[in-house]
């Protein structure tokens, strides 16, 4: 192969390698302002590595949690001494992880000493060659991790959430509200506690938008707080602060329920809508959002030690 077809086909790699990349690019740089800035945060416990069921609310899958303290295989309290070592070559991708920190770590010194992907083709084509390695890497890495986290789920951590299905409205507004799902699960919910679930929504979006670390302690676990303090942080360095009302439950019902030791947890869809907006601090300008409500849906888990109160514990996407 000549250089000029190498070169042709490099292009068409790389064509290819951005189209798939874009939408991804996308949907991180329009990520949602609201609390937990549209990533998958928190604890689930035992179950933090295991997805809930899908419900009629979301039906689909959730994401993986990109913020977790909790070790596959460990439950929350275990766990939160220390943030676990995620990503690409934490702890938990084992030998896989290793592999690809040493794919990668060939293809950074490749660049280095001249070399790379396409050593001996000059500077710019190394370099091209690295992103190739390093989009191949990611893709094979994160097949790898989900193996890896299946593998290693305990089978007891699938039993005993409600089968998905329609839910019987629990009368919370006119066709709205939480469903109260299956009562088969291994804890059960009250409409009392669907309450408490529907009250926190809105105040913790209510206390993230005034920015209230105090309030946000009494209504999260520790670990949570953490993560909307940082991205709370991170709001003021840019000279902006998110302003979230108008929370209104559209529908929501339970995924699961169950007891660890002297905790209870429950996850739950829910569909709401809401007024999303990022404002300059010093003008009051609109950066991002709009006046406009938008609808959303999560899975909020919740936590209470036994004879306490349900406080969040995690927010996972669909």
């Amino acid at each position: 192969m000549n250089f000029s077809q190498w070169s042709r086909r490099l292009v068409k790699t790389i064509a290819v390698v951005l189209a798939l990349a874009l939408p991804t690019a996308l949907a991180i740089s329009s990520a949602d302002a609201r609390v937990g800035g549209g990533f998958s945060s928190g604890s689930r416990g035992s179950r933090t590595f295991s997805a809930p069921p899908s419900t009629t609310t979301a039906p689909g899958s959730t994401s993986q949690f990109n913020r977790t303290f909790t070790q596959p295989g460990a439950g929350m309290n275990s766990a939160a001494s220390a943030p676990a070592r995620g990503g690409l070559f934490g702890r938990g991708g084992g030998f896989l992880g290793g592999l690809a920190a040493g794919f990668l770590g060939a293809g950074l010194l490749g660049m280095l000493f001249g070399g790379g992907l396409f050593g001996g083709l000059g500077g710019l084509s190394s370099i091209l060659g690295l992103i190739i390695q390093i989009v191949l890497v990611v893709f094979v890495v994160r097949l790898a991790m989900s193996w890896w986290q299946r593998r290693h789920t305990p089978a007891s951590a699938y039993a005993g959430g409600p089968a998905a299905g329609p839910a019987t409205q629990s009368g919370f507004g006119s066709g709205m509200g939480f469903g109260l799902g299956s009562g088969s699960a291994p804890l059960e919910i009250q409409p009392a506690d669907y309450e408490a679930f529907e009250r926190l929504l809105g105040e913790i979006q209510a206390a993230w938008s005034n920015e209230d670390v105090a309030k946000l302690h009494t209504l999260a676990s520790p670990q949570m707080v953490s993560y909307f303090t940082q991205d709370l942080q991170a709001n003021n360095a840019r000279g902006v602060v998110n302003k979230v009302s108008d929370v209104k439950l559209m529908q929501g019902d339970l995924a699961e329920a169950w007891r660890e030791g002297d905790t209870d947890y429950a996850s739950v869809a829910m569909r709401f809508s809401l007024v999303d907006k990022t404002i300059e601090r010093s003008t009051g300008r609109l950066v991002e959002g709009s006046e406009q409500p938008t609808e959303a849906t999560e899975v909020w888990t919740f936590v209470r030690p036994r004879g306490a109160s349900w406080e969040l514990s995690a927010i996972q996407q669909t």
